[in-house]
């Protein structure tokens, strides 16, 4: 793979990662209309290059992770409830992207399954803000609300990212606000679920394909790609928290209604 393009998808996945419009669309319509092979290396490098924004979660809740490991050390409740919620919320998309792997990037790495999902996930976005707005509710508000039961919730909605296009972020943040959450503290818990979801699909597939990405890909593509998408993630996360105290996720909703019809379009010429 050229630098260039990998640094470009970089970018792809650094802007995308943490917001509700799906990173792993995003890098599936740039690959195709980039022009990359629709092969196995593009596909593994479209998951693979996670781990920058995997990272750039790390470092930005560096201090809440600090102080709940200390808490989690010294037998704090609240540090064990959290760990129990991201336990719950990762336990049933592990289970369904190990059942569903080889399926889905068989069938639905592809411009059109992605265009469809970005449009029904944006049309529910949409309405889902809506009738939130109407009832005048805006969900219990910090991390301590994260119950077990909507955290089983919220690992449910999740399963649902699985489809690329439909947005992990979108289908965390969404079902964490069906359960009763505020917006921003759904966005919050979303971020620290990234850490072993993403981690987990991240690692799995960098060992599965390993002679594939060295072949096909290349160590300092790579390595760009990370460094770019930490980065560029780094900065999308900080600023996505800042717009979410204020506003709601309904633009995102538009957007990607618009690029999905767009796709579709050009597809059908």
């Amino acid at each position: 793979m050229p630098l260039s393009i990998a640094v470009l998808l970089g970018i792809v996945e650094g802007l995308t990662e943490y917001l509700p419009v799906s990173s792993t669309g995003h890098l599936v319509l740039a690959g195709h209309f980039l022009g990359l092979p629709d092969d196995d290396a593009s596909k593994s490098f479209e998951i693979v290059v996670q781990l920058g924004a995997i990272l750039a979660v790390v470092v930005h809740y560096r201090s809440l992770l600090a102080s709940k490991l200390r808490g989690l050390a010294e037998g704090n409740w609240a540090a064990r409830r959290l760990l129990l919620a991201l336990a719950l919320a990762f336990a049933p998309t592990a289970v369904a992207g190990l059942l569903l792997r080889k399926a889905i990037k068989a069938h639905l790495f592809g411009p059109l399954p992605v265009a469809g999902a970005l449009v029904v996930g944006g049309v529910a976005m949409v309405v889902i803000e809506r009738l939130r707005a109407r009832r005048g509710d805006p969900g219990a508000d910090g991390l301590e609300h994260v119950t077990p039961k909507r955290a089983l919730a919220i690992g449910l909605g999740q399963c649902v990212s699985l489809w690329p296009g439909a947005s992990r972020a979108m289908c965390t943040i969404v079902a964490g606000q069906l359960a009763g959450l505020s917006t921003g503290t759904a966005a919050e818990f979303s971020f620290l679920l990234a850490l072993p979801t993403l981690g987990a699909a991240t690692l799995y597939e960098a060992f599965k394909a390993r002679h594939t990405l060295a072949a096909g890909v290349g160590g300092a593509s790579l390595a760009a790609g990370m460094v770019v998408s930490f980065l560029v993630a780094w900065a999308v996360i900080a600023s996505f928290l800042r717009y979410l105290r204020t506003r709601g996720l309904e633009p995102f909703g538009w957007y990607r209604v618009a690029v999905g019809i767009v796709v579709l379009w050009v597809l059908a010429r």
